[in-house]
Formats: C-alpha cells, structure tokens, sequence
C-alpha cells in the first residue's frame, strides 16, 4: 500500500488524506494470462497498478489486436465500460504478474464528495485518458509506423522496454518483423 500512498502524497494530498484514499482500495494480484476485464463483461473497477503490465486488446476475426499497454504507477479501466456500466468491448490482461489496487465506483464516488480536491484528481485522470485516445487514434492516420514508434519511444521508454514485441508491434499496427526493422534504424 505504501507505493499507492505515495502515489497519492505526490498529487498533493496531505498525509491523511493520501492514507484515506489509500484505504478505499483493495489490493488484488494478477497471475500472467489472468483478465483484469473480459469482452462481454462489465468492468466494476479502476485500478492502479503497482507493479507488472496489463495488455488491452480486441479480437478481430479471432486474431489478437493490441490497443493498449499500461504499466506500474498508472491507472487502468476499460474506460466506456466502467463509466456507463455496460458490458466491455475489449480485454484486459496480465502479461505478467502484476499487483493492481482496485476501487469500485461507489467507493471513488464516495471520495469525491468527501475529499477536497477528489474531484478535480479523478477529473483529471478522465481527460489524460481522453486526450490519450484521441491523440492515438488521430496517429494511426497521420503517423507512419516509424514515426509513432520514435513518439512512443520518447513518451514511454519504460513500456517500450517492457513490453514483448508482439504487443508492440500490434499497437502500432505492424507485424513484429517490420517492428524488427524500424527498431534497427533508430539504433
């Protein structure tokens, strides 16, 4: 729990303020392979990670579509289906084993009318997620692949380094030998 307070010190809330939203999650590990959130199913949380990485995907055709990564000191939800209650669209798995904080709507609603500044945090991590959406889909069309994995590569060399290169490649839309291939050129 002490990462997950820390978290929440470094967004300036005050030591009893970080310890009472600390509390209001529970902590859950994700074995590899385990669905933070299934196709069909509603997602009930928002989690924080604390170590490992989650995967997003879909599948087309019954082929794998990677949508998404996320790791440690990030938030992760199936966004449409946690806000409007409805069955997700898309997967989220542990690629590894992986320690999420989880918190239920209810619970998250709770702190926004009790804690000062609650609401203008969770706010925020909506628009962050908004803007992430927006601004990935508006790159796979203007972007070649070279030039988003050189924009990922400079927004999130963690992941980069993390992440297996099938994941990778699937996220920006190429096969692994042509992610081989980009990778090669930048070296």
């Amino acid at each position: 729990m002490k990462k997950l307070f820390d978290y929440f010190q470094s967004q300036h809330f005050s030591e009893k303020e970080s310890q009472r939203i600390a509390d209001s999650f529970s902590k859950k590990t994700f074995k590899k392979g385990d669905f933070f959130v299934e196709e069909g199913k509603t997602c009930r949380y928002l989690g924080f990670v604390e170590s490992g990485f989650l995967q997003y995907y879909i599948l087309v055709e019954g082929e794998e579509k990677t949508t998404y990564a996320t790791n440690s000191n990030n938030f992760v939800t199936s966004l449409v289906s946690y806000l409007k209650e409805i069955p997700a669209r898309e997967n989220i798995r542990a690629v590894a084993d992986t320690v999420v904080w989880l918190i239920e709507k209810k619970q998250l609603q709770k702190l926004q009318r009790e804690i000062a500044g609650f609401n203008d945090f969770y706010i925020g991590i909506l628009e962050c997620q908004i803007c992430c959406i927006d601004e990935s889909r508006l790159d796979a069309i203007m972007l070649s692949a070279h030039e988003r994995y050189e924009k990922m590569l400079a927004k999130e060399p963690i992941l980069i380094r993390e992440i297996p290169l099938q994941y990778l490649a699937s996220i920006l839309g190429v096969t692994p030998r042509h992610l081989s291939r980009i990778r090669g050129k930048i070296r």
